[in-house]
């Protein structure tokens, strides 16, 4: 499954009311780390199709956004379960890591 771009238009209808769950991963273009981070979420969206439904939302164009769940460093990765954030985790994460979130 391809990975979402989430945006405040979109919000609702891929995540809130998604019915699988939704890994968001929250970045920035200038952030280093989150360059690394990126493959392994679109390797986790091929991995986990089926079981998690999988987006990124860029900070800098979406910050009402990235306040609202509490974003203050990058990347965030948050799971999302009916609509309601579940789990957050800041920082650079591996394949496994992103799996082990999975409900």
């Amino acid at each position: 499954m391809a990975v979402i771009t989430i945006t405040a238009e979109n919000f609702d209808e891929e995540v809130t009311n998604s019915k699988t769950p939704v890994l968001v991963d929250f970045w920035a273009v200038w952030c280093g780390p989150c360059q690394m981070q990126g493959p392994v979420v679109d390797q986790a969206a091929e991995e986990f199709a089926g079981k998690l439904k999988v987006g990124k939302l860029n900070v800098d164009e979406q910050g009402e956004l990235a306040q609202k769940y509490g974003v203050m460093s990058i990347p965030t990765l948050i799971l999302f379960k009916d609509g309601v954030a579940v789990k957050k985790e800041v920082g650079f994460h591996t394949l496994e890591q992103i799996g082990a979130m999975i409900p």
